[in-house]
């Protein structure tokens, strides 16, 4: 915020002819006090622009010429008030809330006005302050955690009609065919293996997520925070889930990736799109998308219900379908999947968008079609569902 001005200084001393009666320098007098608090309302709108300088006492003589102020300094002041007043008012726009590294850069950057985002630390700050937002993005694991009635129709079924069918379940948060659509998903990744140093283990891609029970792994996988996904990669097996635990260094969403990038892990399960950008750059990583599929995540824009007592902020606003629109089509459509981000689209869509990629980028950014048709989404569970797969990697803790 800029630097408040500091008083005037020195008492006011009106530039009258010395000519002029008593009367009429009071007058001017008055005129001056007047001005002068007029500006000092104006600075002291919390956010005034950066240009607005306080006067100096040279200027301010030269403002107040024999005859008092002109037309011309009152519009002036006028205008800064006004200003400062929109200025004021600037942070009651509809706000988008994400957490940090959620959403491209490239694409947030293009919010148009006067919607603001505002980003978080992770997931669990954007859910607890939704009702100050007018748009949230989430994963589809937190969006599926709340009651469906926390998010309003998102408004979007012309842009979920450019999407491939796979988004339609997620759309509707996985509520029956027919139910609103309460979420507009613009990004799919697969969660994939990620290897350093570990040619030998990616010359045996075809053994898929059996790679992950080897034992030179021991003490050196790293998995992700959810039991969930890690069971949906032993396909529920409690032999193979047990193998895998003994493997398991860390549980670690948030540090995995330092663990791997400093030696000590040599292997780690993570999103798709996390690993792109990596593999540009750093020649001892190698990917596995295992042709047996994977578990999904989804990148959801979603509308949460406005509160009661609604504020400038929470009150109902039309999604900017514009800006979501962008993401499904060039300029913007290569820079996302150049950073690992892949819109739900018609494959043939995005065969022509990675069609200039290097071929093994291409390739992971869009696998077989026989590979994606085996990948599949984490719907949320019963409570009799979570409390059999709680019993189950419970029963796979490995001997201490």
């Amino acid at each position: 915020m800029p630097q408040r001005p500091s008083p005037i200084p020195g008492p006011l001393q009106p530039t009258c002819p010395v000519r002029a009666g008593p009367e009429r320098r009071r007058a001017r007098f008055r005129w001056a006090q007047d001005a002068v608090s007029a500006y000092g309302r104006a600075m002291a709108a919390p956010d005034r622009l950066a240009t607005s300088q306080p006067f100096s006492p040279q200027a301010w003589s030269a403002t107040t010429p024999g005859r008092g102020l002109g037309r011309r300094q009152l519009l002036r002041l006028g205008a800064i008030g006004g200003l400062g007043l929109l200025a004021g008012c600037r942070g009651q726009g509809p706000q988008l809330l994400a957490s940090r590294g959620d959403l491209p850069a490239a694409w947030s950057a293009r919010l148009p006005r006067p919607w603001q985002l505002k980003l978080l630390d992770d997931s669990a700050a954007v859910l607890a302050a939704r009702a100050q937002s007018s748009m949230v993005q989430l994963g589809d694991g937190w969006a599926t955690a709340m009651p469906r009635s926390t998010f309003g129709p998102i408004g979007t079924p012309e842009l979920l009609a450019r999407l491939g069918p796979e988004a339609g379940p997620v759309s509707r948060l996985f509520a029956p065919e027919g139910a609103p659509i309460l979420a507009f998903p613009w990004s799919c990744n697969p969660w994939v293996l990620l290897l350093r140093d570990r040619p030998d283990l990616q010359r045996r891609l075809g053994e898929g997520w059996d790679l992950l029970l080897d034992a030179s792994l021991r003490g050196k996988l790293v998995l992700p925070s959810s039991p969930r996904v890690a069971i949906a990669l032993m396909d529920g097996d409690p032999q193979r889930l047990r193998r895998l635990r003994q493997n398991v260094l860390a549980q670690d969403d948030c540090h995995g990736l330092n663990l791997l990038l400093s030696g000590a892990a040599e292997a780690l399960v993570l999103p798709r799109q996390r690993v792109v950008p990596l593999l540009r750059r750093d020649p001892r990583l190698s990917v596995i998308l295992p042709e047996q599929g994977a578990p999904l995540g989804w990148s959801l824009v979603l509308k949460p219900v406005a509160a009661s007592t609604a504020t400038p902020a929470t009150a109902p606003t039309l999604a900017p379908l514009e800006w979501l629109a962008a993401v499904l089509e060039p300029p913007l459509l290569p820079l996302l999947l150049a950073s690992g981000w892949v819109p739900p689209l018609p494959r043939a869509v995005l065969k022509r968008a990675v069609a200039s990629f290097p071929v093994a980028q291409a390739s992971l950014l869009l696998p077989p079609a026989a590979v994606l048709a085996r990948c599949n989404d984490l719907p949320p569970l019963s409570a009799a569902e979570s409390a059999e797969l709680q019993a189950l990697w419970d029963a796979a803790t490995p001997a201490s």
